[in-house]
C-alpha cells in the first residue's frame, strides 16, 4: 500500500446503545479497489455511510488524507456516494443531472455543459444527454450515476451495491465498466456489494465483515483459499468443511477423524498441529475430482447425488455421505457431460493432501 488515503481506527457506531460497528480497524491505499461484502446486519453500509458522513462515528477515528473527518458534513468531504437506488433527478434530463454538482460549487454553464459532455462520453451513453431519466435502462441509469459523480473528479468513489438491481448480463458488463475506469482515473473505490462474484471480480482487496467486525482483509485469492475463521470459510465460496480430532502424526503428513470418515492433510510449518487437536478441515469444492470408480487414493469418499446447480459453464453437484454429510464439488459441464449422472446414484469423491486448508477450532 503506497499512501494511506483512508485510515479507521477502532471505529464504533451504535444505534439506541445496539452496536453496528464493533472496533474496526483497516487503510484504504490511494488508487485501491476496495470491497467490503458480509451478510445482511453485519455493518458494511453503515461504515460506508461513516466515510461519506451520513453517520457519525460514537467511537474512533476516521482520517482521509490524515485529516479527522468524524464531524465533517457530508457536502464538505470529497467522498460522493453511488446509491444502490442510483438517487438521479426524475425532473432533471440526463445532462443536468450529471451537471448538478458542478452547478452548486459554482462552474459556469460553459464548463458545465464540456465536463458533462466529456463524461457522458467516457460512460459511453453521450447521445443520451437531452433525455429523461424516466426513459433510460437499468444499464443506462447506472452510468448516468456514475458520470454524475466522476464528474466532479474526487479522489475517492464509494458504491453501495450498485449493480444489484441490473439484470445478470449487465452486471458483467458494467464490472467491465468499473474496473477500466478505475484503473485508467487512478479513484480509489470502496465498493460494498453481498456478492461474491462481484467482489472478486474487481477488487485488489476485500473486507469481510459479520455482526459489525472485520474477520478477513486480504487478496480475493488469499481469502478464498486461506479464509481465517470458520465464518469466512462458510461465507465465501463453495467449501466443505468437515469438523474433527487429529489422532496421527506421520513425517509431515496429519490424521483427522470426522464422522464422515478418517483423511489426512499436508501440515503447513507456520501451523504448528498435535495429537489431540481440534480441527476445521476444509476442501474448496473446485479442489475435489469426481469418479464413478473407486480412486486409489487416500483421501475419498463415497456419496450419494442429490442434485446439481449450473452457472454458465460451472456445475455444482451437491452430495451427502452415508452419515449424512454434504459435499458439493464444482466441475465443468463438459467434464460433467462424460458421465451419465443420475440423482439418487452413488459416486466417488477425492482430493489431495495438498489442497486441504486446516483451521484450529479456538
Amino acid at each position: 500500500m503506497s499512501y494511506k488515503l483512508v485510515t479507521f481506527k477502532n471505529v464504533c457506531k451504535n444505534f439506541e446503545k445496539i452496536p453496528a460497528v464493533k472496533d474496526i480497524n483497516f487503510d484504504i491505499g490511494k488508487g485501491e479497489f476496495l470491497a467490503i461484502m458480509g451478510p445482511s446486519g453485519c455493518g458494511k453500509t453503515t461504515t460506508l455511510r461513516m466515510l461519506a458522513g451520513l453517520e457519525i462515528p460514537s467511537s474512533g477515528e476516521i482520517r482521509f488524507n490524515n485529516r479527522l473527518m468524524n464531524n465533517v458534513k457530508p457536502h464538505e468531504r470529497d467522498t460522493p456516494l453511488v446509491w444502490q437506488s442510483l438517487a438521479l433527478f426524475p425532473f432533471l434530463n440526463v445532462q443536468e443531472n450529471v451537471e448538478f454538482g458542478l452547478k452548486m460549487r459554482g462552474l459556469s454553464p460553459k464548463i458545465r455543459n464540456k465536463k458533462s459532455l466529456e463524461w457522458l462520453e467516457k460512460l459511453e451513453v453521450k447521445e443520451l444527454a437531452k433525455r429523461d431519466i424516466s426513459t433510460l435502462s437499468g444499464g443506462q441509469k447506472q452510468r448516468v450515476a456514475l458520470a454524475r459523480s466522476l464528474v466532479m473528479e474526487p479522489e475517492i468513489l464509494l458504491l453501495d451495491e450498485p449493480l444489484s438491481a441490473l439484470d445478470a448480463h449487465l452486471v458483467i458488463r458494467m464490472q467491465a465498466v468499473l474496473t477500466q475506469l478505475q484503473k485508467e482515473l487512478d479513484i480509489t473505490f470502496v465498493y460494498v456489494t453481498h456478492s461474491q462474484s462481484e467482489a472478486f471480480a474487481m477488487a485488489d482487496r476485500v473486507i469481510i465483515m459479520n455482526v459489525g467486525e472485520v474477520s478477513q482483509i486480504g487478496t480475493p485469492k488469499d481469502i478464498y483459499r486461506s479464509p481465517t475463521n470458520r465464518f469466512v470459510a462458510e461465507f465465501v465460496g463453495r467449501n466443505n468443511i468437515l469438523s474433527g480430532k487429529v489422532y496421527d502424526i506421520k513425517s509431515n503428513i496429519a490424521y483427522i477423524k470426522t464422522n464422515a470418515g478418517c483423511f489426512n492433510f499436508q501440515l503447513d510449518k507456520n501451523k504448528p498441529i498435535q495429537k489431540g487437536d481440534k480441527i476445521n478441515y476444509i476442501i474448496s469444492a473446485d479442489l475435489m475430482n469426481f469418479s464413478s470408480v473407486k480412486p486409489q487414493k487416500s483421501n475419498i469418499i463415497n456419496c450419494r447425488l442429490i442434485s446439481e446447480e449450473y452457472v454458465g459453464s460451472i456445475v455444482t453437484l451437491f452430495l451427502e455421505s452415508t452419515d449424512g454429510t454434504e459435499f458439493k464439488i464444482q466441475i465443468t459441464e463438459r467434464e460433467l457431460s462424460k458421465f451419465n449422472i443420475q440423482n439418487g446414484n452413488k459416486y466417488w469423491l477425492s482430493w489431495s493432501e495438498k489442497n486441504v486448508h486446516v483451521l484450529i477450532e479456538e
